[in-house]
């Protein structure tokens, strides 16, 4: 069974969801993919989808409110991420990616010894189902700017800020 409740963030309604073992969702609500990620976990967990508690989901609501206080800059919690082994290694990297820093897709692809797969890096990147836990809003162009965020650039500019500010590193960029 996959539980799923609301969180409210200064970004606007998100939904997560958890199972037993751990978070498997964190979208925000108003991402138009939501629906499908929910029934592909669905399908790939064989779980039903249910509004309910978890303590896992308790521990996720404590983490993004000290997340968005500042105060957390890592995340521990148990994921349950079904996907290929290239979609895992890819969200693998992601969670490396050090807070208030960013790489392009084509240094993930590096990182995972994969150079020549750059776009479906970025395929993999945009199936991650656990927003902000997996941060591919630290993941930007070749160029420096800001490319593809399920949550919308303005999000991601938001992230990246936020995170900048309470790394020390310096905020004065604007991505795009």
């Amino acid at each position: 069974m996959i539980k799923t409740t609301k969180i409210s963030t200064p970004l606007g309604e998100m939904i997560a969801g958890a199972t037993e073992e751990g978070i498997c969702l964190l979208e925000f609500s108003d991402d138009k993919i939501v629906t499908d990620e929910m029934a592909e976990l669905k399908e790939l967990l064989g779980a039903e989808i249910k509004e309910g508690r978890r303590r896992h989901l308790r521990h996720l609501k404590k983490q993004l409110k000290e997340y968005f206080a500042g105060k957390r800059k890592v995340f521990e919690l148990p994921l349950v991420t079904p996907g290929t082994d290239f979609q895992k290694a890819v969200w693998n990297e992601l969670l490396k990616i050090p807070y208030g820093d960013t790489v392009s897709y084509h240094q993930q692809a590096e990182a995972i010894n994969k150079p020549g797969a750059v776009r479906a890096v970025g395929s993999a990147n945009g199936s991650n189902r656990i927003a902000i836990i997996i941060p591919c809003h630290r993941v930007i162009g070749a160029d420096g700017k800001l490319v593809g965020y399920g949550g919308g650039l303005e999000r991601k500019q938001w992230l990246l800020d936020h995170e900048r500010k309470f790394s020390g590193k310096p905020v004065d960029i604007s991505l795009f």
